[in-house]
């Protein structure tokens, strides 16, 4: 753990404290140049942070646990206390639906202070603002009570959970988590790792880049190697 923040007070000036808090010290921003200027880009979308704060604070259950925030190399996360209403699933959420808010009284002051709309469509505009900032969909899963909401960087979501619901097999999962700790893998080394011959390591690493387009072979011949595609731009 390298930071800790407690923040609290009324729902409104909390909403832009921890946004501060999390761009201040939480959060890497990039540099670009566009000419003369300087653009700092966000690691993640700030539509898609602010529906996740706003839906932590009306929907969670204030008997309960604090929200929590985690920020990680590789991804942040918000988690409140509190499951799902009845009659909404994890699969409606990704879908237009109807609102039911845990807290009406708090959800009808945001409403009215123009911090959200009537409609539901929180979730949805969390997956849209990740798709259209070019990063992986949200995860969106009830855990531990409550319910979490997990943004991912692009070249860093290859964690094994992922991979295994993308189809690989245990020896190319084993190959990814590889890459990802030494900064590529060589058909040499895939075979060494899984105990197989070169014809199954090259079958299973060229489906890496066709198929999957997680791996891009650099180089020829015997000095060619297997990399992350997204390290290249890291």
């Amino acid at each position: 753990m390298r930071f800790q923040e407690v923040e609290e007070g009324c729902i409104i000036t909390l909403l832009q404290n921890v946004l501060s808090q999390l761009n201040h010290k939480f959060l890497v921003r990039p540099i670009e140049f566009e000419g003369m200027y300087r653009i700092e880009k966000g690691e993640y979308p700030v539509p898609a942070i602010r529906e996740m704060l706003l839906n932590a604070l009306i929907h969670r259950n204030y008997m309960g646990a604090h929200t929590q925030i985690r920020v990680y190399d590789d991804k942040m996360n918000v988690w409140n206390e509190g499951t799902l209403p009845e009659g909404l699933d994890l699969e409606s959420l990704r879908h237009s639906h109807s609102s039911k808010p845990r807290n009406p009284i708090i959800a009808d002051v945001c409403f009215k202070g123009g911090l959200i709309d009537a409609w539901g469509r929180g979730t949805i505009k969390i997956i849209e603002t990740c798709k259209q900032a070019e990063l992986p969909e949200p995860e969106l899963i009830e855990r531990d009570g409550g319910f979490l909401v997990t943004l991912f960087k692009f070249k860093n979501n290859l964690t094994e959970e992922r991979l295994i619901k993308q189809g690989l097999n245990i020896r190319q999962i084993k190959a990814v988590l590889y890459a990802k700790e030494n900064g590529k893998i060589t058909n040499k080394e895939y075979q060494e790792i899984n105990s197989v011959i070169r014809q199954t390591a090259t079958r299973d690493l060229t489906e890496l880049v066709e198929k999957y387009a997680i791996f891009v072979n650099v180089g020829k011949g015997a000095g060619s190697y297997y990399e992350i595609i997204d390290s290249i731009d890291s």
